[in-house]
């Protein structure tokens, strides 16, 4: 009888811890900016700016952000994945 009462409210209380994730949208957007970061790396790579100073601050960073993906600190992982994106745009000045 109390396993029966406790299956919905099991139930709920999983939906409920899963609807409205805040670190889901910044899991994402980590996940996201680390894509297209590295996809803009590579670029710059073939248009032969991997020499300069700017490209290498960007890879430490998006190594960086990678470490701080995996342990779930997304703030941090967005904040050194947007700083890489402007070095790596410094890169090809």
């Amino acid at each position: 009888m109390l396993t029966k009462m406790l299956i919905p409210f099991i139930f709920i209380m999983m939906v409920a811890g899963c609807a409205g994730n805040p670190n889901s949208s910044l899991a994402k957007q980590c996940s996201d900016g680390l894509n297209i970061a590295y996809q803009e790396l590579d670029y710059a790579k073939t248009k032969g700016f991997s020499g300069t100073v700017e490209y290498t601050k960007a890879a430490s960073l998006l190594g960086a952000a990678k470490i701080q993906k995996e342990f779930g600190k997304y703030p941090n992982c967005i904040d050194k994945v947007e700083r890489a994106r402007a070095y790596i745009k410094a890169s090809q000045r």
